[in-house]
């Protein structure tokens, strides 16, 4: 009777001795690496649905997707030349790291740009003040005699004024939207800060294509008479008189105005005129993707700075800086001192009559032209 009890405790121990050592095998390592299966293969294709299915949240493949979207661009059936495309792919700009276009265009707008693009405005308006205050304005060392020549037609001076007009405007508007946040908005507050940029925005983007216009309009209307001559370079040599006090003989336009001209109007003129009209969507052709839009706007910033620059030396000249210079645009004429001593071979084809002393109809003062000897 013994016998049954002893038998059935030994099946007992053994029954627990190996559910003990199944459990022990699960849980140790295997000693050989196991070879991705089928299976294994498949779910690494898996769909973002498949996956949702197999491993509930692990959402790895989607994100993945999002990051690698600039290389690989995703499905979406939203219009667009970009659609499917969530992140840029990554570049390198000049001044920029190696990352995301869109991170790459804040790094050269916000460490580069719009530091060292201030910095050089205010330089150069510090520049021209202090200059003006060693030197002051440039006047006539003879007597007027009271006959005067026309400088400027009426032409030229309605596109000249339609030109600065739209350049002031977009110089404001674009120095309160790219620096305004650090010295208005502490002073005005967010909210009419905001109403500001915004409505000054809409000015930048409308007077921009009068710019261009305008712009096109000078160039052809001023362009004979700033072709490059050999007195130019004695002018540049010694520097137009500006350090001696001595002025230094020219044509209609000095070498200084004739460098405005080429560097300033032609030059920094197209390419702030062609990355304008990118931003302005007015390029037909154009996909307008953010990758050409932010290089628009990097090109565009540094060449308005550059430009701001050079037309504020321009300005001076034709304000402050020398006497007379602002009448002759306002009301198109000079006095002959005036000439002879600021444009003294301009003065001297008029005298040899290569030139007319009076373009227009009538003269400012009796209706008949004025002469020049």
């Amino acid at each position: 009777m013994r016998t049954i009890p002893r038998l059935l405790a030994a099946c007992l121990l053994a029954m627990l001795a190996n559910t003990a050592a199944a459990q022990y095998d699960a849980g140790a390592p295997s000693a050989t690496p196991s070879t991705p299966t089928a299976t294994d293969e498949a779910r690494l294709n898996e769909t973002n649905a498949e996956r949702a299915e197999s491993q509930p949240g692990n959402n790895a493949p989607f994100w993945r997707g999002v990051r690698e979207s600039g290389e690989d661009p995703g499905y979406s059936s939203l219009p667009g030349a970009e659609k499917g495309v969530l992140i840029q792919e990554f570049v390198q700009y000049p001044g920029s790291r190696f990352t995301t276009a869109g991170e790459a265009w804040r790094q050269v707008r916000n460490n580069w740009i719009i530091p060292y693009g201030g910095a050089l405005l205010l330089i150069v308006v510090v520049a021209i003040g202090l200059f003006y205050v060693a030197k002051g304005a440039i006047g006539l060392h003879g007597k007027e005699t009271g006959r005067v020549i026309e400088r400027f037609t009426y032409f030229e001076r309605a596109a000249h004024w339609t030109n600065a007009i739209a350049f002031v405007c977009l110089a404001i508007s674009g120095i309160v939207m790219a620096f305004g946040k650090f010295f208005l908005l502490p002073i005005m507050g967010g909210t009419l800060f905001g109403w500001l940029t915004y409505a000054l925005k809409n000015l930048h983007n409308f007077a921009g294509p009068v710019f261009a216009v305008s712009l096109t309009v000078v160039f052809l209307t001023f362009l004979r008479s700033n072709w490059v001559r050999r007195e130019d370079i004695t002018w540049l040599k010694k520097g137009g008189g500006m350090l001696s006090g001595k002025e230094v003989p020219s044509g209609r336009f000095n070498a200084g105005e004739k460098l405005v001209f080429w560097g300033g109007v032609l030059f920094l003129g197209l390419i702030v005129v062609g990355s304008g009209l990118v931003l302005d969507k007015l390029i037909p052709g154009m996909a307008y993707t953010r990758g050409d839009m932010q290089i628009a706007n990097m090109v565009h910033g540094v060449a308005s700075v550059a430009m701001m620059c050079v037309f504020l030396g321009h300005i001076y000249i034709g304000t402050l800086g020398m006497k007379g210079a602002y009448k002759a645009m306002r009301t198109g004429y000079v006095d002959e001192t005036w000439a002879r001593e600021h444009h003294e071979y301009w003065y001297d084809d008029i005298k040899a009559g290569k030139i007319p002393a009076q373009r227009s109809a009538n003269s400012p003062a009796d209706g008949k032209p004025q002469a020049a000897v």
